[in-house]
């Protein structure tokens, strides 16, 4: 890839080839670029906010719904929340959590874009790039996967563990 790395990024980029090879058979040199990246851009130092667990469903003739468990500083929050997609149903849900239960202000969404390597495969990994504007200022996050809405998911927490570095 012509990329030089110094030991601690190479450790990093390592260890999230070995966790994403876990999830699914095969990762390709198409797949690299998109793990480097992943690492790279976004490296946070603590994790406040994490989610604990979540499920989102998708059935024929009703709507996509979504329920998550989400541990912001130390507390545990819960929602449901329906929506005009799974991803959109978890959004919805992550608001109210911050607007209703916290009273507190949520990013607004501005673009998201998919880009999956060449090769066209069914496992190929997915990169989720959303760009979110925040009292003001904006900003993207990446989310990778093989499955789009957790690359999704992944980018929003991101997101969050942005925000939640700079609120007092």
């Amino acid at each position: 890839l012509g990329l030089q790395l110094d030991e601690d990024a190479m450790r990093k980029v390592t260890q999230r080839i070995i966790e994403l090879g876990d999830k699914k058979e095969e990762v390709t040199p198409e797949d690299l670029p998109y793990i480097v990246s992943d690492v790279l851009k976004h490296d946070v130092k603590e994790e406040l906010v994490k989610l604990k667990s979540y499920i989102v469903n998708l059935a024929s003739g009703l709507k996509p719904m979504a329920t998550l468990k989400i541990e912001i500083r130390g507390k545990e929050y819960e929602e449901s929340s329906s929506g005009d997609g799974q991803y959109d149903a978890f959004v919805r849900a992550l608001r109210k959590v911050y607007k209703q239960t916290l009273g507190r202000s949520f990013p607004m969404l501005t673009n998201y874009a998919v880009t999956i390597p060449p090769g066209g495969r069914t496992d190929a990994f997915v990169q989720t790039v959303i760009s979110w504007s925040y009292q003001g200022k904006e900003f993207r996050t990446r989310g990778l996967d093989a499955d789009q809405t957790e690359a999704a998911i992944k980018a929003t927490l991101k997101m969050l563990n942005m925000i939640e570095e700079n609120y007092d």
